[in-house]
C-alpha cells in the first residue's frame, strides 16, 4: 500500500504539509496539499502545493523560481500531516525571506524581523502582483 493511501485528508481533500530546510532544520513554510499535489511532489521530487486562494495545484516557486527539492518525506503518527525536508533555492517566502517564519514575537508581544530579506518581491512579482 502506498503511504498516500494511509493519509487522512480533511473534508476538502487537503492535508497540511510542513516544509523544512534539510541543512539547517529551519521550518520554511506550512502549506496544504491535495492528493494530486502530493503525488506530483513525490514523483518529481519538487514541492507542489494546493493554493487555496487560487483553487489549483502549483509548483512551489512557480512565480519566483524559488523551487524546493525534496530530500526526505515523513508522515506524522496520526497520519494527518506530512513533513518534507528540502533543499531550498533562494527563498521560501513570497515576501522575500528565506523562511515564511521571519517574524519573531518577544515576551511583550512586539514583533521583530529576525531575518534579512533575500530578494525584493516587487522585482520578482511586480508591483501589484502577489503569488
Amino acid at each position: 500500500m502506498n503511504f498516500i493511501d494511509k493519509l487522512n485528508f480533511d473534508e476538502k481533500g487537503l492535508i497540511p504539509a510542513i516544509i523544512q530546510d534539510e541543512k539547517s532544520g529551519q521550518v520554511l513554510t506550512l502549506c496544504y496539499m491535495n492528493k494530486e499535489a502530493l503525488e506530483k511532489t513525490i514523483k518529481e521530487k519538487k514541492v507542489y502545493v494546493f493554493r487555496r486562494s487560487k483553487g489549483r495545484v502549483m509548483i512551489k516557486g512557480e512565480s519566483s523560481g524559488c523551487v524546493q527539492f525534496v530530500k526526505k518525506v515523513y508522515m506524522d503518527c496520526a497520519e494527518n500531516s506530512v513533513l518534507f525536508k528540502v533543499e531550498q533555492l533562494r527563498a521560501a517566502c513570497h515576501e522575500g525571506y528565506f523562511s515564511c517564519y521571519f517574524r519573531g514575537v518577544d515576551d511583550t508581544g512586539n514583533v521583530t524581523i529576525d531575518e534579512k530579506r533575500v530578494f525584493d518581491p516587487k522585482e520578482v512579482y511586480g508591483k501589484n502582483d502577489k503569488p
